[in-house]
């Protein structure tokens, strides 16, 4: 099993929001950006407008943070290893974890899809 550190600095947040991808879901949205480390890294963001208060907005934190825990089998099977900066969304306070669970395997398909599509082009050249 491998370790995920989270990301902290605004610059890593802004540099995935700016040159990653975006992935909705009905839960959370998903800017996921390949990051040439080892490891995956993440950063959860709750803002006001969305959420609301602050339990409101810490609930949602942990929610996605064990999401981001319950998957790190499925993410160490990734071949790339990515920085994902997770949004919440309100529909999220509504829901256990299973829910999110199921909403971040159906991101982490399309993201897969992605790498097989990258792969796809490299075998071309």
């Amino acid at each position: 099993m491998s370790e995920y550190i989270h990301l902290r600095s605004s610059g890593d947040f802004r540099r995935v929001y700016a040159i990653g991808r975006r992935y909705e879901g009905s839960l959370m949205t998903a800017f996921v950006h390949p990051n040439g480390l080892p490891h995956h890294r993440f950063g959860i963001t709750a803002s006001r407008k969305a959420i609301g208060n602050a339990v409101e907005r810490n609930r949602s934190k942990r929610l996605l943070r064990e999401t981001f825990r319950l998957n790190e089998v499925p993410l160490d099977g990734m071949k790339l290893r990515y920085d994902w900066v997770f949004n919440a969304r309100r529909p999220l306070l509504r829901v256990k974890v299973a829910a999110a669970l199921e909403d971040f395997h159906k991101i982490m398909a399309r993201v897969l899809n992605g790498e097989r599509d990258l792969a796809e082009v490299e075998s071309l050249k």
